[in-house]
């Protein structure tokens, strides 16, 4: 243990005495951004069902990570600094690589239950066409306000919603986009999340006023993300009722659809509400997915096992490959086909490996200065009280777009404008307000970020093309910089006191 704390000490030292420049913190940035750009133009032009940012990116981000090391060593930081920083990054994403493996493994045996062919099933006959896109928002709205997390939101009934939007022939990435503007409002606005908690720490006020403060940005934000909508769902082509009911006789001829199997997703969400920690309520979701299976699709789980009769070994085989691998159930109905497939854990490895890869390129430019001298640039070019808001905006969304993390978006630039916000008389909560408002809605626009990488996969829809639909997420920094520029609830220090 002695022996550590030497190099310790020495490394936080290193860290606080060197400076890099603004160019040279720049330059794995345009390097990084300039050969994304040539990915998504060189596979984008294929296929355009291809991922577009699914080639070669997760080298293109260690090409990052490399030229930032060379500047690294230009500017005397040892490797072993660099080398901490990766670290620190890859083990600040071990929850999130832990729950993407769970819900690979959840969304497998829900298939197989017939949970997510039932709620589809009913969905279908409850949701209109033209209120869908609304709709869709409302309810994800409402269940990551009571479970504090868009991640468990997205993964329990937006899977479900984008399997129904697929069948009214409401394109994916519209759904997508519905879907994460939702559970982003709940996220946001939840006293339950966890970054709704870390974003008034940073800043120096309490929860409940940081909340309250937000209200001022987010309503109008959320309003207008539900008009736009709207607006979208009378101007839809979608499926009429005749289309609807012969999927609805696809599906009830392929699985046993019952109310009973809601009983999975109830509990699921009733685990989050109380607090149980997501990996073990994604565990017992997955559990009871394989119980109900074996109850209510007994014939599902022979076929996954590819088996001849139900007995102790093709049960659990037949479980076990919904869990782990590719697992489909083909109907006669072509359009429901690509619903009822799953790839259990085994297709959420490219995500997080395009993670691992991302918090390497971070991890590095935290560790060699270049995240912390953009930042104060940024700061230093503006000297306007809108000035400061926009400068903490920009940090955040880049700080996202480099470091690929919500969860740095809200610490870095929360540390960096902390001293700037109190020097210029301005009460905390206007800094947690715009963290919240920049960096927790904008990680799910960045397909190499935790947050895009991870909704992309769960939802089943390229990171490009749910964005332009993300009109929650979009608008959220626009909002903020409006009520910054027309002084609109810019509280003061001494209204505060």
């Amino acid at each position: 243990m002695n022996n550590n704390n030497p190099t310790n000490t020495q490394q936080e030292e290193e860290k606080s005495t060197f400076k890099i420049s603004l160019w040279a913190a720049l330059l794995p940035v345009f390097i990084l951004v300039s050969l994304l750009a040539y990915n998504v133009h060189l596979y984008g032009a294929k296929d355009s069902d291809i991922d577009t940012l699914a080639g070669s990116n997760q080298f293109v981000l260690l090409i990052g990570a490399a030229v930032a090391v060379i500047i690294g060593f230009s500017y005397k930081v040892s490797f072993d600094t660099m080398l901490e920083g990766v670290a620190d990054n890859v083990k600040s994403t071990t929850g999130a690589i832990l729950i993407l493996l769970f819900v690979g493994a959840l969304s497998g045996t829900w298939l197989l239950s017939g949970v997510i062919p039932t709620m589809i099933y009913y969905g279908l006959q409850i949701l209109s066409p033209t209120y869908f896109l609304t709709a869709t928002v409302l309810i994800c709205s409402i269940i990551s306000l009571a479970t504090g997390s868009s991640w468990s939101t997205t993964a329990t009934i937006g899977i479900a919603l984008m399997g129904i939007g697929n069948a009214l022939g409401i394109p994916m990435g519209m759904t997508g986009g519905a879907v994460i503007s939702g559970a982003y409002f709940g996220d946001k606005m939840s006293p339950l999340s966890d970054t709704t908690n870390l974003a008034p720490a940073m800043a120096g006020t309490d929860l409940f006023t940081h909340i309250r403060y937000m209200m001022y940005t987010t309503v109008p934000t959320y309003i207008i993300t539900l008009i736009i909508f709207t607006i979208l769902g009378f101007t839809l082509d979608t499926s009429n009722p005749a289309d609807i009911s012969g999927l609805l006789t696809a599906i009830s001829d392929k699985f046993n659809i019952s109310l009973w199997l809601f009983i999975v997703p109830i509990a699921v969400i009733v685990l989050i509400v109380k607090k149980t920690p997501p990996l073990l309520a994604l565990f017992i979701g997955t559990f009871l997915g394989g119980l109900f299976a074996l109850i209510f699709q007994p014939d599902m789980v022979v076929y996954s096992a590819k088996a001849t009769t139900l007995n102790l070994r093709s049960a659990y085989q037949g479980i076990m490959n919904s869990i782990t691998i590719d697992t489909s159930f083909p109907t006669e109905n072509p359009e429901l086909n690509k619903l009822f497939s799953s790839s259990g854990m085994s297709g959420m490895l490219n995500t997080i490996w395009l993670i691992l890869c991302a918090m390497v390129f971070g991890g590095i430019m935290e560790a060699i200065g270049a995240l912390e001298t953009i930042s104060k640039s940024l700061l230093n070019l503006f000297y306007s009280t809108f000035g400061l808001f926009a400068s903490t905006v920009f940090s955040c969304i880049f700080v996202n777009a480099t470091a690929s993390d919500q969860y740095l978006s809200i610490v870095v630039p929360g540390k960096m404008f902390a001293k700037a916000f109190k020097d210029r008389g301005l009460a905390p909560e206007n800094l947690s307000r715009t963290l919240e408002d920049s960096g927790t809605v904008t990680s799910a626009l960045w397909p190499w970020n935790t947050g895009g990488a991870y909704q992309s996969t769960v939802l089943g829809v390229p990171t490009l093309s749910y964005v332009p639909y993300a009109f929650f997420n979009l608008i959220s920094p626009f909002m903020t910089l409006i009520f910054a520029a027309f002084r609109i609830k810019i509280r003061k220090l001494k209204e505060k006191n």
